[in-house]
């Protein structure tokens, strides 16, 4: 069985996107009829994520840690407890491509980290659009890590230890955890996500603080 884990707090105008595409690509040919199964983890939400996440046929776990690393890790220990052999991470502000999970596990890597595209700049200028670029590869041999786009075998993840529970970069430190643990992590832009390019950060130091960072320079 292959999992796919989805951290929201109060995601209700992105989630149903971001579930719909999940669910595609957990139906993709190319996987060749593997039970996926994809769990939502609704963190301390407050707005109409629980009423969205009803609506699919999906697992939905709860929390209220205001963590995205606790978050994460309880949806990876969730889907280990009952089977799986992979774990595909991604946002709730993130929509996967169809071949997403198919193009990570064809890599036949012990860990995947995949770029993620933003689907709109239009709340940004366009100097934090061109800075954003010069300083992004979105091209096999990039060294980006984003938690919308992640996926990692089931021994590799549990090798590591897990997520370590940050508010903040847990998808870096598990990375970084990964690679300390001998894992061989493979940097591929074959896996496609679109993102948004959110000016409400979640949490400090996210993406959204990224681009904000950005703009001021």
């Amino acid at each position: 069985m292959i999992g796919i884990v989805i951290p929201a707090h109060n995601e209700a105008a992105r989630l149903g996107a971001c579930l719909r595409a999940a669910c595609v690509a957990a139906a993709h040919p190319r996987l060749r009829g593997e039970q996926v199964r994809i769990a939502v983890v609704l963190d301390g939400c407050a707005d109409g994520s629980a009423s969205i996440a009803a609506g699919f046929d999906i697992d939905v776990l709860e929390v209220d840690a205001r963590n995205v690393g606790i978050a994460r890790a309880a949806g990876a220990d969730w889907m280990l407890a009952r089977g799986a052999r992979w774990l595909g991470f991604t946002d709730a502000d993130s929509r996967v491509a169809p071949d997403w999970l198919a193009a990570q596990l064809e890599l036949r890597a012990q860990a995947v980290c995949g770029p993620v595209t933003v689907d709109d700049w239009s709340a940004h200028h366009e100097r934090t659009r061109a800075a954003f670029y010069r300083a992004y590869m979105d091209a096999d041999g990039h060294r980006h890590v984003h938690g919308a786009n992640f996926g990692v075998s089931a021994r590799a993840y549990r090798r590591a230890g897990g997520f370590p529970p940050l508010p903040c970069s847990e998808d870096v430190a598990l990375v970084d955890l990964l690679i300390a643990a001998g894992v061989c992590v493979t940097w591929s832009a074959a896996p496609r996500v679109v993102t948004s390019a959110r000016i409400d950060s979640r949490v400090r130091g996210g993406f959204g603080d990224t681009l904000a960072a950005l703009a001021a320079g």
